[in-house]
């Protein structure tokens, strides 16, 4: 079998009204889908957050690099990718690009042998527990809207865990908001919290942190800039709460230096951010290693076979499409749909994901 070509394409799905995290405001959502096509016509598909320098990373850049090739060797192809783009491309845009290829190959030996991804890796389970992401800061909406929004989410997927925004406000109206949520959704509900990185100020993330603590909190995620190591792991060492990172952290070189830092204590790699299936189930597995848990971020319709496949999974993040704010399931057929809090691994071959060609032309503007 022969990759005969590349494709991708860049979608924009509109968001009903803006919503906000921390560090920004979002309208809508760009995604960049990328095909790999072989000569057996078996087709693989992957896609990743992103705008325009991803698209041209995998049309212009990657692309060269694989035609022609097996894409059952998916540990050439990823070498031979990442080293030809060491210059431009050992964090970011260009990684990201190289990620969907990475994903799309595995997608096609999956359908060529017949086998879901998750049997291919090597299963550990049949499904997968979920926590549900939401409470994202929109202009109009009450403490108590968003704790209600919450609270129905819950009652709708069966989770018992939930991950909220939190960073955007003033340190009073930060704890009254999680306090309102915690009065809503009751104390049998695990609250895990994400600051997108907005401190950095160490002795006001201990300061905030700390009131948090009285909430609840299942995990503090994201506290300082991803590249902060040494304040991730002062936060870390001073705080029995877990810190989560690692969801823009690339590579097995990445994650090593994360873990040495003692800067997690959950780790999040992102499949389309960190390089793939290739590069994600070896940052797992570095992970284990050191007894550490990985609850992958964003991006379900992958990571539901990637943490089947892993002793150390703890929990796979999902948003409803209802929530309007990670949108991808519009053009997806059939979208994974938790049952009593978890996903179960689609017995299709490869990702089992199909897409709907219709939506992906009416959203795609490149």
């Amino acid at each position: 079998m022969k990759i005969t070509d590349v494709e991708a394409l860049l979608i924009a799905i509109p968001l009903r009204k803006p919503t906000s995290m921390s560090n920004r405001t979002v309208t809508s959502r760009e995604y960049v889908v990328t095909r790999v096509r072989t000569d057996e016509g078996i087709v693989g598909s992957a896609y990743t957050l992103g705008g325009a320098v991803v698209l041209s990373a995998v049309r212009e850049t990657l692309k060269p690099l694989v035609l022609g090739a097996d894409p059952f060797d998916t540990e050439r192809l990823w070498d031979r990718m990442y080293r030809a783009t060491l210059m431009v491309g050992r964090k970011g845009a260009v990684i990201r690009a190289l990620s969907t290829i990475d994903i799309a190959l595995w997608d096609i030996k999956g359908k060529a042998l017949g086998l879901p991804l998750a049997r291919l890796l090597g299963s550990c389970a049949d499904r997968i527990p979920v926590y549900a992401s939401g409470g994202y800061y929109r202009q109009g909406e009450s403490f108590q809207d968003m704790a209600g929004e919450m609270a129905t989410v819950v009652e709708r997927l069966g989770v018992n865990a939930i991950k909220v925004k939190v960073g955007a406000l003033s340190f009073k109206e930060e704890i009254e908001r999680i306090k309102t949520l915690r009065g809503t959704v009751g104390d049998g509900v695990q609250i895990m919290v994400d600051a997108n990185c907005a401190w950095n100020d160490l002795t006001y993330a201990r300061k905030i942190m700390r009131a948090f603590e009285e909430y609840g909190i299942g995990w503090f995620e994201e506290p300082v800039l991803p590249d902060n190591f040494r304040g991730s792991a002062e936060l870390a060492a001073g705080f029995e709460t877990p810190i989560a990172t690692g969801e823009q952290e690339c590579t097995r070189w990445g994650f090593r230096d994360l873990i040495e830092h003692r800067a997690a204590d959950i780790l999040q790699p992102d499949v389309a951010v960190v390089g793939g299936v290739s590069e994600w189930m070896k940052v797992a597995a570095l992970a284990s290693t050191y007894d550490l848990p990985v609850s992958s971020h964003y991006f379900h319709d992958v990571h539901v076979h990637l943490m089947a496949a892993i002793p150390n999974g703890q929990m796979a993040e999902y948003f409803l499409r209802d929530l309007d704010i990670m949108v991808f399931d519009e053009v997806v057929r059939e979208p994974l749909m938790p049952e009593n809090g978890y996903l179960t691994v689609p017995q299709r071959p490869g990702l089992g994901m199909e897409l709907d060609e219709a939506k992906l032309e009416k959203y795609r503007v490149a």
